[in-house]
């Protein structure tokens, strides 16, 4: 196992009785890349994430995260490490405020430490007026950038994000982008799914998963003239073919 790499990742399995989700996955994600893991509905994409967070146990196989080991410090890793999801980040019956302090907290931040990040984080997404707000009065894309601020709150060293621009425009897509750029300028490693093929380009590296195993790794510069291909999109849609199951 390689300990200078944010994630490393050496033969992951994760079985349900007859079924492998995941299949003897191996690879590295380096100190503030931003790598996009990418699969089709059922490749197993998910469920690989959910082990790296410290979520689920694996069957088999060995991985490092924030240097910390999978199986001995899932609770150190937790700790260590930033997750958004699109189906569910935010509790949307608190407030902004509250929203921010819950998490805070359960970030292993101070009160104080709190109290300034959350002033913070209200100027740098001008919420001043909304933050004693419920967050179900957010539009979506609000609720997404805030969600993605709120996870990076206590500046952990990987942040994952779980198809985070889902549902929204364009516009605010892009600027989700601009927090995830400059997140990894910042030395944060961001470990990103997605449906939008566009987005993998923005990418360091991007991995294609296809029936639990990664069929793909690379840049997406090379990816494309591997696979002689236009764009991410007609890329993936290649290897998409081969796909035995589904979800």
């Amino acid at each position: 196992m390689k300990e200078n790499f944010a994630i490393s990742v050496r033969e992951l399995t994760k079985r349900f009785n007859d079924f492998t989700a995941v299949n003897a996955i191996t690879f590295d994600v380096k100190q503030g890349e931003i790598f996009g893991f990418l699969g089709a509905n059922g490749a197993g994409k998910t469920t690989a994430m959910r082990m790296l967070c410290g979520l689920s146990f694996p069957t088999s196989g060995q991985a490092m995260v924030a240097g910390y080991d999978l199986y001995q410090d899932a609770e150190k890793i937790k700790k260590s490490i930033g997750y958004m999801s699109q189906k569910f980040s935010l509790y949307e019956d608190l407030t902004i405020r509250e929203n921010i302090r819950f998490y805070g907290g359960i970030y292993g931040l101070s009160d104080h430490e709190i109290k300034t990040k959350t002033e913070t984080l209200v100027h740098q997404l001008h919420l001043e007026e909304q933050v004693n707000k419920l967050v179900k009065s957010l539009p979506l894309g609000w609720k997404q950038k805030l969600s993605f601020s709120v996870a990076m709150i206590h500046q952990p060293k990987i942040v994952f994000l779980d198809e985070p621009t889902g549902g929204v425009d364009p516009v605010t897509r892009r600027e989700f982008w601009t927090l995830i750029y400059e997140a990894a300028s910042k030395g944060t490693t961001v470990f990103v799914t997605t449906h939008y093929m566009d987005e993998a380009e923005y990418c360091d590296r991007v991995s294609i998963m296809v029936d639990g195993r990664i069929d793909a790794l690379d840049t997406p510069l090379e990816l494309k003239r591997k696979f002689n291909a236009p764009s991410m999109e007609e890329v993936f849609v290649q290897l998409a073919r081969k796909a035995k199951r589904a979800e």
